[in-house]
């Protein structure tokens, strides 16, 4: 059995991958979840829970980490392509192989790019955050250029294959972009009505509601995972 060791549901971004890869796709595996706290690392003071107990999965102290027997595999794009070897029946990837280069393409450049948006909007599912959005839309370059480039990606996608999903069908693209659907539902950032049409199919999907429904019960309200929030509305 597979075991995926992740954070707050709330907060994960990079958790929230492969838990909606594996959900979505009807693959079986157990989930550990490891409370986010202040990650302190120094043998002087108190050390992080969260780190210690990870350390013991993975040198890099990070998750998400896919556990399946011996082996432990701490890179969410890894652990994507790892899943989709072990189920190749699931059809991860697309099945044509300039579709399916172009799907590894775009998870890369979600891996390491679109830093802008990432930074200035940080993943809260639970929160309604339209203020801020709107601050953060006319003050931020960086986050317009990125969500300008996220219009053009998904558009020329959607068009080509026809939706409604980026390929056509579920695939690993979709959930690695399921992170930033929340961000845009988050902060209210403005897109055309194609891509809100995309971004509310995502955030339908069955594994997608899943993760959403858990991140909105835990209640547990991190302050420096909130910028913007002095405390949320159940507090």
């Amino acid at each position: 059995m597979l075991t995926l060791t992740i954070g707050n549901k709330n907060y994960s971004s990079w958790s929230m991958r492969p838990w909606v890869l594996l959900t979505q796709a009807g693959i079986a595996f157990d989930e550990i979840l490891l409370r986010f706290d202040d990650f302190t690392d120094d043998s002087t003071y108190a050390q992080s829970h969260f780190k210690q107990t990870l350390r013991a999965v993975t040198p890099v102290g990070k998750v998400p980490v896919l556990v399946d027997g011996e082996l432990a595999i701490w890179d969410t794009l890894a652990i994507a392509e790892y899943v989709a070897e072990q189920f190749p029946d699931k059809q991860l990837w697309p099945a044509d192989k300039a579709a399916r280069a172009r799907a590894r393409s775009i998870c890369a450049e979600m891996h390491s790019g679109f830093t802008g948006l990432r930074s200035h909007c940080p993943m809260n599912i639970e929160a309604s955050l339209p203020d801020a959005g709107a601050l953060i839309w006319r003050d931020k370059s960086a986050v317009r250029a990125d969500v300008q480039r996220l219009v053009e990606m998904w558009s020329n996608l959607l068009l080509q294959h026809g939706g409604p999903m980026l390929f056509g069908h579920f695939t690993v693209a979709d959930a690695y972009f399921a992170p930033i659907c929340t961000r845009i539902k988050t902060y209210h950032l403005p897109v055309p009505a194609e891509i809100t049409a995309y971004v509310d199919r995502v955030l339908a999907l069955p594994g997608v509601q899943a993760w959403i429904t858990q991140a909105k019960a835990e209640k547990d309200f991190l302050e420096f995972e909130e910028p913007y929030r002095v405390k949320p509305d159940w507090r």
